[in-house]
């Protein structure tokens, strides 16, 4: 009897556990070359990554063939296109074929409990799509015989792009050899136990981390004696562009010929054959001048500040970071977080430290973003690869004292991350090593149900418990107490339980007054405030939560933004069109968003910091509830309102509905199923060919705003 297929993306997913239910794994090679028609169709071509529309293809094409589709977290792109498949019913999945399989990576107990639990979830889907099975079956379909090893030149592939067929013919003659993983299951174990053991431990994905390729690469490359190693990988691939310079070592220190190339560069085939045939490596190609500008660069503009509540957030900003620096300089523990990470706990304990975001806006606003690059391609580092979070790692190679931006970054002790991207881990690890920080990684779990809770935006804030799955909620509470531990094992302070509460309760101030504050703009037309004003106003505020001054400053906000209503006081006199930005914010040129309010009344009312602060913050305590597992909760949703579908199409709706825009602006870090969201709900949307990070805008973005402006209905 034939079996019926269950399509697999992820290689971590189990084999085995499929075959028991009495199903057949099919396992499709993901092609980022390919053409991706359906999500084209879609309009999801212009910000989705090469890597999740191939698979969003590849599910289209095969849902009717299959009986039911299976994910797992291997990296950024595939919870992206399980959370994408909810938002496109014509595919016609049910919770009952389709499934998201959460396995995690850290080698901790706790994340071994969420991700059996994840992988019991999974046994019970299969079993209703196929056929109950006992823990013998699965045992019998684990075992294997070893193929013995082929003869010949014998090349191992490493990196991001080993199974296209291109790449096969291009290695015609040689043995292939990619790097396996053949764990046997422990025999001592029960067999879920040591399949999800097994997952965890798969090396491929995003999120392996740097001491685990190198320690992965090293036993395959002891295993297979290969003659040469080739580091394949796709431009967009973030998480095997971190792994280039690690590989590229290990090589060197076993005198193993290695070759990294990117499957765009120019001859890459050819290049490839070549290397495969015995040939030297080619040399390095020498960096070339880049290309000008499209036009000529404006002079530099300053934008126009309409609140004075803000007047003194760059002397407070900078006396702040003079006091990080002499208190680092001084010996005591310095910390930099990603800005998704908790920093609460930092508060509590009084360990000073930076936003790694803010930082990286810095960095922009003086106009370092170039020479910081250069210091990464100087360290064999990717220069434009998650560049914004980059920034810090740059500084640590920063000796230049006269260019530093504010004096430079310091060498941090520890640093606080949680690998949501596929390069955050990687990038983490190799910061750690460059500096010697002791590093704090947060695991980062997934939404998995089919059906959501809406209007999630009025429920988190006092009803957190019930709206979120508890074993999310569970892992990032053991988590931050595990770093709390840690925490006070290396730097001898103890954490103050009552402390830590005043300070969420100071969070959950601050954020209420931006809730305030939203909700005034949102309803009074001509805007009081636009983003110009909001968007510092709001995120210097942000870096500094959890204290008095950050609350004190985000009330005076409202309290102005508030006299301004009463006295008629406008951004823009002549409002005749309300703009969204969705998207980072332009740091370095927010001069930007005030070019069309003179010539079009055209103003920028909603940015993503100020409706985040409203709706994303605040997690309050009801008597005996544990404010640990508010700020988990605090934490376990972050990034999912901005760019996760059905929880940020949603919400960025809603935004642009109370906010009354008539249009919105993108650029190309935006979500291309919230910017669906958006045109399905009527609002006309533009997508800039530009990143928040480097350079102004120039002449040629400016006349597509003005164009699109144009366009709109006045209001």
């Amino acid at each position: 009897m034939r079996r019926r297929g269950v399509l697999c993306i992820g290689g971590d997913l189990p084999d085995a556990l499929i075959r028991a239910a009495g199903l057949e794994p099919v396992r499709p090679v993901i092609d980022r070359t390919r053409a991706t028609p359906f999500a084209d169709a879609r309009g999801l071509s212009v910000t989705m990554g090469a890597h999740a529309r191939a698979m969003l293809e590849t599910i289209a094409e095969q849902a009717d063939t299959v009986a039911g589709v299976v994910l797992s977290h291997v990296d950024a792109a595939t919870p992206q296109v399980f959370a994408a498949l909810r938002e496109l019913p014509e595919l016609g999945f049910t919770p009952e074929r389709i499934f998201l399989c959460d396995i995690l990576r850290l080698d901790r107990p706790e994340s071994f409990a969420y991700s059996l639990g994840r992988m019991e979830r999974l046994r019970r889907w299969l079993e209703e799509l196929g056929s109950p099975f006992d823990d013998a079956a699965i045992v019998a379909e684990t075992r294997r015989v070893p193929e013995p090893p082929a003869a010949g030149r014998r090349v191992l592939l490493t990196g991001g792009a080993s199974g296209e067929g291109w790449v096969r013919d291009a290695l015609a003659g040689v043995v292939i050899v990619a790097e396996e993983f053949d764990e046997p299951l422990d025999p001592a174990l029960p067999p879920m136990v040591a399949l999800t053991r097994r997952a965890m431990r798969w090396p491929g994905g995003a999120f392996a981390g740097i001491a685990r390729y190198r320690g992965d690469l090293a036993a395959s490359i002891a295993a297979v004696r290969p003659d040469a190693v080739l580091h394949l990988s796709y431009a967009d691939d973030e998480a095997a562009a971190w792994t280039v310079r690690p590989a590229e070592d290990l090589c060197a220190e076993k005198g193993i010929p290695f070759l990294a190339l990117r499957a765009s560069d120019v001859g890459a085939a050819e290049a490839i054959a070549a290397f495969a045939a015995g040939h030297p490596p080619p040399p390095k190609p020498e960096r070339t001048t880049p290309a000008a500008p499209r036009t000529a660069p404006r002079p530099r503009e300053r934008s126009r500040k309409s609140l004075t509540s803000v007047a003194d957030f760059g002397t407070y900003q900078r006396e702040w970071f003079a006091g990080v620096r002499a208190r680092a300089a001084a010996g005591e523990p310095f910390a930099v977080v990603n800005a998704n990470a908790p920093q609460e706990i930092l508060r509590a304990f009084d360990i000073p430290f930076v936003v790694n975001q803010w930082w990286a806006s810095i960095v922009a606003a003086k106009q370092q973003s170039k020479r910081y690059a250069g210091l990464l391609r100087a360290h064999r580092y990717p220069a434009t690869v998650e560049a914004y979070s980059a920034q810090g790692l740059a500084a640590a190679f920063d000796d230049d004292a006269d260019q530093a931006p504010w004096g430079g970054l310091p060498r941090p002790t520890m640093l606080h991350a949680v690998p949501d991207s596929d390069a955050t881990r990687n990038l983490f690890e190799l910061w750690a090593e460059e500096t010697g920080a002791e590093l704090h990684l947060y695991e980062r779990t997934i939404e998995s149900r089919w059906d959501l809770p809406d209007r999630w935006w009025d429920r988190l804030h006092d009803d957190w418990e019930k709206t979120l799955e508890s074993a999310r909620i569970d892992l990032m509470s053991a988590d931050l107490r595990r770093s709390i531990a840690r925490i006070e094992r290396t730097t001898g302070r103890t954490f103050d339980h009552d402390r830590f509460a005043g300070v969420m309760d100071l969070v959950n101030e601050q954020e209420d007054y931006y809730r305030r504050t939203r909700d005034l703009i949102a309803a009074t037309r001509p805007a009081p405030a636009s983003i110009v004003d909001t968007m510092p106003a709001t995120m210097v505020p942000q870096w500094h939560r959890g204290t008095v001054w950050a609350r004190d400053a985000a009330r005076a906000f409202y309290e102005e933004v508030r006299e301004r209503v009463a006295s008629n006081s406008a951004a823009c006199a002549g409002e005749r069109h309300r703009l969204m930005w969705v998207g980072r914010g332009l740091w370095n040129d927010t001069a930007f968003y005030q070019r069309w309010e003179e010539s079009h009344g055209a103003v920028f009312v909603w940015s993503m910091y100020l409706g985040l602060a409203a709706d994303g913050y605040i997690r309050r305590c009801a008597p005996g509830q544990d404010p640990i597992r508010a700020l988990a909760a605090r934490f376990v949703t972050m990034g999912d309102e901005l760019r996760m579908p059905t929880w940020a199409g949603a919400w960025h709706v809603k935004e642009a509905q109370t906010n009354g825009v008539h249009g919105a602006v993108a650029i190309d870090d935006a979500d291309p199923l919230v910017l669906r969201a958006l045109e399905a709900a009527g609002v006309p949307v533009l997508r800039l060919a530009m990143s928040n990070h480097g350079g102004q805008a120039d002449d040629e973005i400016d006349a597509q705003v003005a164009a699109f402006i144009e366009t709109l209905p006045a209001g």
